[in-house]
């Protein structure tokens, strides 16, 4: 086993940071016993409470903080097609990360998705068309692109929510998190990791049982991580097939674990 934690998070754009939503669900497995569901630390004995964007990034860093390793496939995109960093002179992960932030704070209180794209003075002037697609999108059957708003399905909205808790993330834990690939598509041992999901290329390998749609998501990312890993496989996806030019283009766009 190369890591101690397997960790599955369903995403959502919905509403504030810490708007509570169903849709938010993480299930985690240690080792390779059967994920389970994680409650939100809000939650007691009495009462459940739903997750919110702002509690699952303070659990990541808490993790992060502690001597075991885990890795965490959340679903939504964790960068934007190459198209955009030309487009506005943008040169590495981390200073797209700060100019995005500059423009789309959505990790603040009172602040969402949709106030950022129909407020008053228009949305902000950081985007891309929804026809423009990341390579790892080209080589699935399915993925939508990360500018592809109000439609079934979307990782827009997510993405845009989720983007500003990736880069706080990393600024308060440093190297004690591996970003994938963004840091090196090959993971320093005993660094944990986060890593972008996409549930539709593990969900229909599993029963669902009594879960809903978002559980099973989460769910299945987290028994996949768990059964690579248990099978001595998962380090193989940290290295797709790849070209050199393809694989400057994925330093700055990313890659969704397990497609090639």
């Amino acid at each position: 086993m190369t890591f101690d934690l397997l960790i599955g998070i369903d995403y959502s754009g919905r509403k504030t940071p810490t708007s509570r939503t169903p849709a938010l669900q993480v299930y985690a497995a240690f080792g390779d016993e059967e994920p389970h569901r994680i409650l939100s630390p809000s939650s007691t004995e009495k009462t459940y409470k739903n997750w919110c964007r702002k509690e699952i990034a303070e659990w990541l860093v808490e993790q992060a903080e502690k001597k075991i390793t885990f890795i965490a496939g959340i679903d939504h995109g964790f960068s934007f097609p190459i198209s955009y960093f030309e487009r506005y002179g943008l040169t590495t992960w981390d200073g797209f990360l700060d100019d995005f932030y500059e423009h789309w704070p959505t990790d603040q209180e009172h602040t969402y998705v949709d106030f950022m794209r129909d407020r008053d003075e228009g949305p902000p002037d950081r985007t891309g068309s929804n026809t423009d697609y990341r390579l790892t999108e080209k080589w699935t059957s399915s993925a939508k692109s990360v500018f592809h708003f109000d439609i079934q399905g979307q990782v827009a909205k997510s993405t845009h929510a989720g983007l500003p808790w990736l880069r706080r993330m990393r600024n308060e834990v440093g190297d004690k998190l591996h970003v994938w690939p963004f840091d090196g598509w090959t993971i320093p041992e005993g660094r944990s990791v986060v890593a972008e999901a996409y549930p539709s290329l593990y969900r229909n390998r599993y029963g669902k049982g009594d879960r809903t749609a978002d559980q099973q998501d989460a769910y299945s990312t987290a028994r996949w991580l768990s059964e690579m890993d248990h099978r001595g496989f998962l380090t193989r996806y940290f290295e797709p097939p790849l070209t050199d030019d393809e694989r400057r283009q994925c330093d700055l766009e990313g890659w969704i674990l397990g497609v090639g």
